[in-house]
């Protein structure tokens, strides 16, 4: 088994943009302790990071403060930058072909936002038949309200992981996953 760790729009906007990721709390810390083992030698690390297209794109809009990534993925190693354009990581990127490539069978996720970007590559990775891992402590999330209804950040970290556990992915922690090697 070869493996690999998908580091899923870790950028500015969670941060100090519009869209500031609020559970669990410790996220960042556990993607950078992932990082951090991954790269001695261990696993290839894989940054992905979103760009909106959209001429009227308010937030991940390429060149912005908040389209950059974090100054902590900055500074640590990347095996491979891979921009996208929407929500999965797979979608009109190298990503598979990468994987292919490098003879990747697993992909471990970790990054934001659980139920968007980070659900729907790890979906995307099942339905290629790729084994995911899902750090629930190095992804996150923020409350959510719109026409649908509202729900906490902790609510809806809870339903993607379980749904993910049920068919999709091993959901487990970060210390989990070092501690497997």
């Amino acid at each position: 088994m070869k493996e690999t760790l998908l580091v899923i729009d870790v950028q500015n906007e969670y941060f100090t943009g519009k869209l500031p990721v609020t559970h669990p709390t410790g996220s960042l810390d556990n993607i950078l302790k992932a990082m951090d083992w991954a790269h001695d030698g261990r696993v290839p690390v894989i940054v992905i990071r979103h760009t909106n297209t959209a001429p009227e794109a308010v937030t991940f809009r390429k060149g912005t403060p908040g389209w950059e990534l974090h100054d902590e993925i900055k500074h640590r190693h990347a095996d491979v930058i891979i921009e996208k354009n929407l929500p999965g990581s797979f979608t009109g990127t190298s990503l598979e072909n990468w994987l292919q490539e490098h003879s990747i069978s697993t992909i471990t996720i970790a990054g934001y936002m659980t139920q968007i970007c980070c659900d729907t590559t790890a979906r995307q990775a099942f339905h290629r038949n790729y084994a995911v891992n899902f750090l629930a402590d190095a992804t996150g999330t923020l409350p959510l309200s719109n026409h649908a209804g509202s729900i906490s950040a902790a609510d809806l970290h809870r339903a993607i992981l379980v749904t993910q556990q049920q068919r999709f992915a091993r959901v487990m922690t970060t210390d989990e996953w070092i501690m497997e090697f």
